[in-house]
């Protein structure tokens, strides 16, 4: 676990760095800060990566071999259990500060229900075409690697954007459920296209809180579980949106 980041010097004690050694001491917190929030950077793209990585296989599981896709398609109790599982594990993670910042537990935490979600995807996956799955896959990492680049380069602050995101969020609920009502093709797919946009606008607010910094708000170094976690199920959630517009378009 990365230790805390250290608080900032009064404004008597920075004036007396700055007079007395010039602007080296003042400096060197700064850099220190920046050293710090780096760490944290490359733990939580590590771990990302990691996880990425375990689902990417074991949805291949699925879409690839045969037998385990009719096995997962005879039992759907498999993805019940995995399921149940996947919203345990994120309510102990998010919910629950002393799990997600105590290692070990953190990390046996996040691989559960990582290997439930990509067995859930898996399951979900194997009901489209691999090659609508595939260009699903394609879309999303090129879209993410773009939003990520973009909200490390922009000047707009989306770390004050919260609470519009979540009322987003809210009518994206509500617009499903009435979907799911009217069973209707075309609301479907402007249903996925909204969800696309507004998990691509997570991902940026979500980077942004990671990298700190200039911004208004940011996440504490301590919480590198918490940030790859939201980055993970923002990338999931905009190749699912996806992945459901292709199978929509294809019809």
């Amino acid at each position: 676990m990365s230790s805390p980041e250290a608080p900032p010097p009064s404004y008597e004690e920075s004036s007396r760095i700055v007079d007395d050694e010039s602007d080296g001491g003042f400096q060197e917190f700064q850099f220190s800060e920046r050293s710090v929030r780096m760490g944290f950077i490359k733990k939580v793209y590590a771990i990302l990566t990691a996880q990425l990585i375990c689902t990417i296989g074991i949805m291949c599981i699925f879409i690839f071999i045969q037998p385990v896709k009719e096995y997962a398609r005879n039992n759907h109790w498999i993805m019940w259990v995995a399921f149940v599982v996947t919203i345990v594990c994120i309510i102990a993670l998010a919910c629950c500060p002393n799990v997600r910042r105590t290692s070990p537990t953190n990390f046996i935490f996040l691989a559960v229900f990582t290997i439930c979600e990509g067995f859930l995807l898996g399951v979900i996956s194997s009901s489209y075409d691999t090659d609508a799955v595939m260009m699903a896959a394609g879309i999303t990492a090129v879209v993410a690697f773009g939003l990520t680049i973009f909200a490390f380069q922009t000047k707009w602050d989306f770390t004050m954007m919260g609470g519009i995101l979540f009322v987003f969020l809210i009518v994206l609920l509500v617009f499903g459920i009435i979907c799911l009502i009217i069973r209707n093709r075309y609301a479907s797919i402007a249903y996925a296209s909204l969800g696309a946009l507004i998990f691509g606008f997570y991902l940026v607010f979500d980077t942004q809180l990671m990298l700190g910094g200039k911004h208004r708000y940011a996440l504490s170094p301590e919480e590198y579980i918490f940030a790859a976690l939201n980055l993970y199920l923002d990338i999931v959630n905009m190749f699912m949106m996806i992945l459901s517009i292709i199978g929509l378009a294809r019809g």
